[in-house]
Parts: structure tokens; C-alpha cells; sequence
């Protein structure tokens, strides 16, 4: 089995722990379908928010799906000048048989606009 990587991301329209949590545990599902896992296939988590997000930790919707012994982080991504507000990004690291070529990274609603390069 190969360890493969996800990315992700999906746009907050506010900053709500409980708008947080719903839209970051649709990525996460997302991500799951869409590569055809489960949290077994999980190896860890990097989270990152953009620094107008406050409300809550980004990984706090993971645990409420039931990760609770996938090793999760945050971190606050880069302030720059004219970035998208309010996103969530993921990088999960996964085990996957699937070739490199075939993971399927997920862009939710607006955050698709920041990767139309391997968005699916």
C-alpha cells in the first residue's frame, strides 16, 4: 500500500464554529468518497485557515466525524494581499493502492478557483 497525498479546500461564507464545522465536514466526506476511503485509509491531517478565521479549529470537524486517532494539526496560511477569504485547506496524508494520477483532490464551491488545475 502507498502513502498518497489529498488536498483540498472549501470557502467559509462566515465565520461560525457551527458553519465551520458543517462545511469542513463536507470536505472531509468529500474527500473520502471521492478516493473511495475510509478513516482506517487515513494516515494524518495538516489543516490550515486563512487568519480571518477565528471561530474554531478546522480539525474540530474531523473529530465530530469520529477521527479520533488520526493525527490532526492546524496552522494559519500565509496573509497575502488579495487571497480568497475565508478558507479552510486540507492535506491529508493517505494509504491508498491508487495511482498518484488517479487521487482525486476536492475544491468545494468557490475554493475551486484555487487549484482549476486539479480541482475534480
Amino acid at each position: 500500500m502507498a502513502v498518497r497525498a489529498v488536498r483540498g479546500a472549501v470557502q467559509l461564507e462566515r465565520d461560525e464554529a457551527g458553519h465551520m464545522d458543517e462545511q469542513v465536514g463536507a470536505l472531509l466526506t468529500a474527500v473520502l468518497e471521492r478516493n473511495d476511503l475510509t478513516a482506517d485509509d487515513l494516515i494524518s491531517i495538516w489543516f490550515t485557515a486563512t487568519p480571518d478565521l477565528h471561530s474554531d479549529f478546522p480539525a474540530a470537524a474531523a473529530r465530530k466525524l469520529g477521527f479520533a486517532d488520526v493525527p490532526l494539526i492546524c496552522a494559519q496560511e500565509l496573509d497575502i494581499e488579495g487571497a480568497m477569504p475565508r478558507v479552510v485547506r486540507v492535506l491529508a496524508h493517505i494509504e491508498s493502492d491508487r495511482p498518484r494520477a488517479d487521487i482525486a483532490h476536492v475544491y468545494l464551491g468557490a475554493a475551486a478557483a484555487l487549484r482549476k488545475d486539479i480541482a475534480q
